[in-house]
């Protein structure tokens, strides 16, 4: 899973959640190790005698600068979602060992970075496989499609309340506050999402949440969980491919690519409703993810180019005022930008 960073003792909470799950005996010595790369939770590497197993508890106030609170309650959903997830493509999900509803901590099995290593640590590196894209799309799409019309995951994920904490409001309402120009469009984007409920939503299908495992992708960080509309997990994973492009410029192409492969396989699933539907919902919300991961409350940590971040803004300013009916058609219009911002003099240069 991710990196460790500097290790400091756990609070007792923790260790007696070990105890209490049977997950380590009483006498046995546990090594308790922070994992970076989340601002919504504290994670912990925790190793035993002979094993190791991943610990995480949910924060109410999330570890950004903006004041963003949330409800801990949304780690009950992270664990239902992976539930489903795990009954329908097991390999996608680390093995679920323990859960506490009430203290908002659950343990899983802890998968090591030499055979699983992250997806965007990967993609910035600059080692871009467009087959890897291609089977997160595929993953994606088959959960969705196995969550649709089912009214028993529609009442345990009306989890509307964290979706708009976690998601509408940080992403699509905080970017309406910082551009007014775009504030209707923004808003009117909130307000269809919002009430869209077709699926089982993971949320935070980014690169940072999906590991490369030796049988396929692995789905982590399932704290948005929600019934609504699929869409949003499709224009937020190819989101951040489009972001990566600026900061790795050698592999452009081939991220290019791979959001292309990654909408494709995705799209092949689809028979909940016309593909043409979804697709202009995507190809909609994907300019304006753009926009909030630059102006939002949860700002790209690797955009720290002012002509990166101006390239966004201009790029999605323009498409949110004229979308594309499809995510091709996103893709297209943001290689055309890029090209044209790479001409001599542009002030984008690879």
């Amino acid at each position: 899973m991710s990196r460790p960073s500097a290790q400091r003792g756990p609070e007792s909470a923790l260790t007696d959640f070990l105890t209490t799950h049977k997950l380590a005996g009483p006498a046995e010595t546990a090594r308790w190790t922070p994992l970076t790369g989340g601002v919504s939770s504290d994670l912990w590497r925790v190793d035993l005698p002979g094993r190791s197993l991943c610990v995480k508890r949910a924060l109410a106030k999330l570890k950004v600068a903006a004041d963003w609170q949330a409800p801990v309650s949304r780690n009950a959903y992270e664990w239902a979602w992976m539930r489903f997830a795990s009954r329908h493509r097991p390999d996608s999900v680390p093995e679920l060992l323990a859960h506490d509803p009430e203290a908002g901590i659950f343990a899983m099995a802890f998968l090591p970075p030499e055979h699983y290593p992250m997806w965007k640590a990967r993609l910035l590196d600059g080692e871009v496989r467009v087959e890897t894209a291609a089977a997160v799309g595929e993953l994606l799409g088959t959960l969705h499609a196995q969550s649709v019309g089912d009214n028993a995951l529609a009442a345990e994920f009306a989890t509307d309340d964290n979706f708009h904490a976690l998601r509408i409001e940080p992403y699509l309402l905080a970017t309406a506050a910082v551009h007014p120009g775009l504030s209707d469009i923004l808003r009117g984007l909130a307000h269809r999402t919002a009430t869209t409920h077709l699926a089982l939503v993971h949320g935070d299908v980014s690169p940072k949440n999906i590991l490369v495992g030796p049988s396929g992708p692995v789905l982590l960080d399932a704290e948005c969980a929600w019934y609504g509309d699929p869409a949003f997990d499709l224009a937020f994973c190819v989101n951040h491919l489009l972001l990566k492009s600026l900061v790795v410029p050698g592999r452009r192409a081939e991220l290019l690519r791979s959001a292309r492969a990654l909408t494709e396989e995705y799209v092949r699933c689809v028979d909940w409703e016309p593909r043409p539907i979804i697709e202009a919902r995507a190809a909609a919300l994907l300019p304006a993810l753009l926009l909030a991961r630059v102006d939002g409350k949860s700002p790209v940590e690797y955009l720290t180019d002012d002509r990166h971040r101006l390239f966004v803004r201009t790029a999605a300013s323009s498409l949110l005022r004229a979308p594309a009916p499809t995510v091709a058609g996103v893709l297209d219009a943001w290689s055309n930008a890029l090209g044209a911002a790479t001409e001599p003099r542009s002030g984008l240069a690879d």
